[in-house]
């Protein structure tokens, strides 16, 4: 039988990664280069130069994945995002709070063109709310008509009935044409208007910047000769269709830093344990249980709007191996700003006259890189302090995301990974496994698909058993739909949450599966 193999890319604020593994799982070349401007030439150069080391058959390359940065970017740079018409079904419910009126002015000014709060809704048992005015959705689409480039919907306990954002939903594409972008909240965000509006409204934004993500990746791996089915990183560590990337773009973000921990995960065999991911500008920590990020439990900030879908429990620290090293008075700073993709330019090693991390790390003789002959007028207490305080801002971090006093094994990867101490407080064990340098590449190529049901249900007329495996066997479905192999499609996570504050013994069910996805 012919080998089959599998690519993974991810794109990082430095340098973009890429690994090519075997039908076994097995790393069989893997490369590192500059992330550049516009990404997308980035991710062509490393798809060229890790298919030549690998020499596999471009035939043989079935799954093609990709963890990329371009929404994040968008995002922070204010830059390619798209006008959204936003529409609230809640009225008269809801009126007292104006649509995104906690976003940042600057950002609420670029992407909102038209809000409308009409009557809609549900309450929490799934009845009505007030009833839907389709003649009244009909006149706010008529009057979005030339002005926005998407539309997102959110309603009142949609997650309980999603049924009224449904129907506006196509009563927008009548008005608007079918193929405007519309984003219904129920299928993104989780309890809480404000944030589940925001979530969908950053989603609809961002459309026109996974398009071109999605077209330039399709791109790479055409010119590069293969004809692999293709996958996008989402912000779990799990992947997603081309399809459900270009429907929900905003679930891209954080998708690195979720790479990186199962990457560390898999080469490493821990399956629970802190991952330090050093890279170029900065460093992210995370804790994973069962080999999956640990999600955060608290309402995550995106470019400053508060939102509520998930997002990986991380800390990031302004510290990389390009971080800029500077003498205060008292001491040595290190970060948080850095040389990013251009340290390779700029660092005191390759010549360049900004000394960062990376040139401490070379003179401390931690890491063997360019030529040490051009730190070695660095005076040592310069070097003694920086690493001190490298190694303070790490066991800072580590004290910070554990959830208990004890040590706990700490995997370190990410090509920054020369900064790390060979001691450090909090560890019970540190290790560095094989391939450390693209674990984030190797953690989107060997990710798995996965499916979250997340809803509210009433046991007041069903048994408790009963609603758990409709939750559990809608979530294995979804994921076999999504092309997982059947045998391999196991639960993650089945959380219960009763609802005390509401009659009727409501529950809110959380269901998470995941499966490896098949050769064919």
């Amino acid at each position: 039988m012919t080998e089959r193999y599998r690519i993974g890319i991810d794109v990082g604020g430095t340098n973009t990664d890429g690994a090519v593994l075997d039908s076994q799982g097995r790393v069989v070349a893997s490369a590192k280069t500059a992330t550049t401007p516009d990404v997308t030439s980035g991710v062509r150069l490393t798809l060229e130069t890790v298919l030549e080391r690998s020499a596999v058959p471009r035939s043989a390359v079935q799954l093609a994945m990709l963890s990329t940065t371009h929404c994040t970017n968008a995002l922070t740079t204010r830059s390619g995002l798209v006008r959204v018409g936003l529409l609230r079904l809640g009225a008269p419910a809801t009126t007292a709070v104006p649509p995104l009126v906690q976003w940042p002015q600057d950002l609420r000014a670029h992407v909102l063109a038209a809000s409308f709060i009409l009557p809609g809704g549900h309450e929490f048992n799934g009845e009505e709310l007030s009833p839907l005015d389709l003649s009244a959705v009909r006149r706010a689409a008529r009057e979005l008509k030339g002005k926005v480039d998407a539309v997102a919907i959110s309603a009142v306990f949609s997650l309980v009935n999603p049924e009224h954002e449904q129907l506006a939903r196509e009563v927008v594409l009548e008005e608007l044409g079918a193929e405007m972008p519309v984003t219904l909240s129920s299928e993104i965000g989780s309890l809480g208007l404000l944030e589940r509006e925001s979530a969908s409204a950053l989603n609809a934004a961002l459309t026109a910047v996974a398009g071109k993500a999605v077209r330039g990746f399709e791109e790479a791996v055409r010119a590069a000769g293969l004809s692999s089915q293709l996958y996008l990183g989402q912000n779990d560590g799990t992947l997603m269709s081309l399809d459900q990337a270009l429907r929900f773009p905003v679930l891209t973000i954080a998708s690195g830093p979720a790479n990186s921990f199962r990457g560390a995960t898999y080469l490493s065999g821990l399956r629970d344990a802190i991952v330090v991911d050093i890279g170029g500008t900065t460093t992210d920590l995370g804790v994973v249980s069962k080999g999956f990020p640990r999600e955060s439990a608290a309402a995550v900030d995106i470019a400053g709007v508060r939102t509520n879908f998930r997002m990986p429990d991380l800390i990031s620290l302004g510290l990389g191996g390009g971080s800029l090293v500077r003498e205060v008075a008292g001491g040595v700073v290190v970060g948080p700003d850095s040389v990013g993709y251009r340290l390779v330019d700029q660092a005191l090693v390759f010549g360049g006259d900004q000394c960062t991390a990376t040139d401490l790390a070379v003179a401390a003789d931690l890491a063997d890189i360019g030529d040490p002959a051009r730190v070695r007028h660095l005076s040592p207490g310069l070097v003694k302090q920086g690493m001190r305080e490298i190694t303070r801002m790490l066991e800072d971090a580590i004290d910070r995301i554990k959830l208990a006093a004890e040590d706990v094994p700490v995997i370190v990867v990410g090509g920054g990974s020369i900064l790390f101490p060979e001691t450090i407080a909090g560890a019970s064990q540190i290790v560095k496994p094989p391939h450390f340098d693209v674990a984030n590449a190797v953690g989107v190529a060997i990710a798995e698909v996965s499916s979250t049901v997340d809803q509210i249900f009433t046991l007041a007329n069903r048994r408790r058993e009963e609603v758990l495996e409709e939750a559990q066997q809608r979530a294995i479905q979804q994921v076999i739909a999504l092309g997982a192999a059947a045998d391999t499609v196991e639960l993650l996570e089945v959380e219960e949450l009763m609802l005390a504050y509401m009659p009727g013994d409501a529950r809110r069910i959380r269901v998470k599966a995941a499966g490896r996805l098949a050769f064919t």
